[in-house]
């Protein structure tokens, strides 16, 4: 019997109130985008921008080419530089609904995993800021939506869709052929595989790997930087790094405490639910994900673009265990549920308190994100007061010289109206921006370490350090910034050591 027999028919598309809840959370999203500053990571996007090319060290290059294209909107503007990832957000709501359908959830269930993914940390925390996790969860969810379509109807032309969907990803994170592979090879063990013995499959790849060659040809030119920033980040060596225990642990929190029974129904149900057998892949997936990650040392979040389709399969049990005994109590305990998960993840990761009472709370400690969007244009301002000191008459051979890219960024972006040069730095791409000029003797180095410094030059003096003002505990508060002059060597010498990838 065919997938697509009318017994196997999908529900009705419960559109109006899915779109209702996606524009709620799009109007969120937008109301509080302009509230504290721009991310260590959105500067950086920025400034890759302004040099597009094929690939970064650390990334392919669909976000940056994202913040060109708004700067260019508004070159000042942090609510404009936000706009696509407000609206992958919304995207994101309305794919898993879609996905909560194809699994057979009615009106009620999809209405559900729309409110919940929508509710939900991951979803919120990257919705406020331009991120390439954004649209990685947008893109994980779109193709296991186009999956399931090709499982369950054994039309292998989805296999197409899929990779083109899957290719456009590929050119905003790596992580996307991680998905790709694992859902494959789900397929693969546990069936149905009809589907992948299609022509349109090996289309689909052949599609997914043709979008994705430009930045692999950047990364074999440049001897494949990726892999060192993936070393480095297993190694901890990244602000979001985590023990691999936490890889496990904090799936329980990226996606709300509350909202944890329902997407655990979804896993459940992948595995057991003999009526969606030919979503199984992607329960498969999932663990094939989660133990890659566990072995490459990963991030969480990189699990939690999950969420979505483990919502989406978890929306029609939890609505069917709402209409058991006491209907009443257990609706409105499914609510409360997402209610709460709305207030408290809104308030751990979106601007709502003033920033003068930041320290006051657990905020940052629990949302490390958040500690990184504050205070960048008086950190500039206290880079400027030290450049100030360097005499007139050497300014024009001073160049800034910082520790990461979040600093570099920020010199970037405000430094100009202060009379600041570029900033110059050995983190990721920026290192490949340089070395600096041959004639730059004097350096204001943000971060660096003393010792390094003592190495490359002859003479080094404190100038201060940064302070946020607000006792916010982010990465720049209390770094030192250093006056350096007479470079030991020549800069092309001197640029290896200084080179940072993570």
């Amino acid at each position: 019997m065919s997938h697509d027999d009318p017994a196997a028919q999908r529900p009705s598309l419960a559109l109006v109130p899915t779109l209702a809840v996606a524009a709620v959370v799009l109007g969120v999203l937008v109301v509080l985008s302009g509230r504290y500053g721009y991310h260590r990571d959105e500067l950086y996007f920025l400034a890759c921008g302004r040099h597009l090319a094929w690939g970064y060290p650390d990334q392919p290059p669909l976000v940056p080419a994202l913040a060109r294209v708004m700067s260019a909107v508004s070159a000042t503007s942090v609510s404009v530089l936000r706009i696509p990832s407000e609206l992958a957000a919304a995207g994101t709501v309305v794919i898993t609904a879609a996905l909560a359908r194809e699994l057979g959830a009615g009106r009620t269930g999809q209405v559900l995993a729309a409110s919940a993914i929508g509710a939900s940390n991951i979803l919120l925390a990257t919705g406020h800021l331009l991120s390439t996790t954004t649209f990685l969860l947008t893109c994980w969810a779109a193709m296991a939506l186009i999956a399931v379509r090709a499982l369950r109807s054994g039309n292998g032309r989805w296999w197409l869709a899929f990779g083109l969907v899957t290719g456009v990803g590929l050119l905003d994170s790596d992580l996307v052929a991680f998905l790709a592979v694992a859902i494959v090879a789900g397929a693969v063990v546990l069936g149905p595989r009809r589907s992948l013995a299609s022509p349109w499959a090996v289309g689909g790849a052949v599609l997914a790997g043709a979008l994705w060659s430009p930045y692999l040809v950047w990364q074999a030119v440049h001897h494949w930087p990726q892999l060192d920033v993936a070393r480095a980040i297993a190694r901890g060596q990244s602000g979001t790094s985590a023990p691999r225990w936490q890889v496990v642990v904090l799936q329980f929190v990226l996606c709300s405490p509350p909202l944890v029974p329902i997407w655990l129904a979804g896993m459940v149900r992948l595995f057991r639910d003999r009526r969606i057998r030919w979503a199984r892949p992607l329960g498969l997936a999932y663990v094939l994900l989660l133990v890659a990650f566990l072995v490459t040392s990963g991030k969480p979040y990189y699990l939690a673009a999950m969420f979505p389709v483990l919502i989406a399969a978890g929306a029609e049990p939890t609505v069917r265990w709402t209409r058991r005994a006491s209907p009443v109590a257990r609706r409105w305990s499914v609510r409360a549920a997402v209610a709460v998960a709305l207030a408290a993840d809104a308030v751990i990761t979106l601007p709502l308190l003033p920033v003068a009472t930041l320290h006051a709370t657990p905020i940052v400690a629990i949302d490390y994100d958040v500690g990184e969007t504050v205070a960048w244009p008086r950190y500039v301002d206290e880079i400027a007061a030290a450049y100030r000191t360097v005499p007139t008459g050497s300014r024009a051979t001073t160049i800034i010289l910082t520790r990461n890219y979040g600093e570099a960024g920020a010199v970037d972006r405000y430094g100009r109206s202060l009379g600041l040069p570029p900033a110059y730095s050995g983190h990721n791409a920026y290192w490949l921006w340089g070395p600096p000029p041959q004639d730059a003797t004097t350096v204001v180095a943000v971060g660096l370490r003393p010792q390094l410094l003592a190495r490359m030059f002859t003479s080094v003096r404190p100038a201060g350090r940064l302070d946020n003002g607000l006792h916010v505990n982010n990465d720049e508060e209390g770094v030192g910034v250093w006056i350096a002059d007479g470079p030991t060597r020549p800069w092309a010498e001197l640029w290896p050591e200084v080179r940072r990838y993570g």
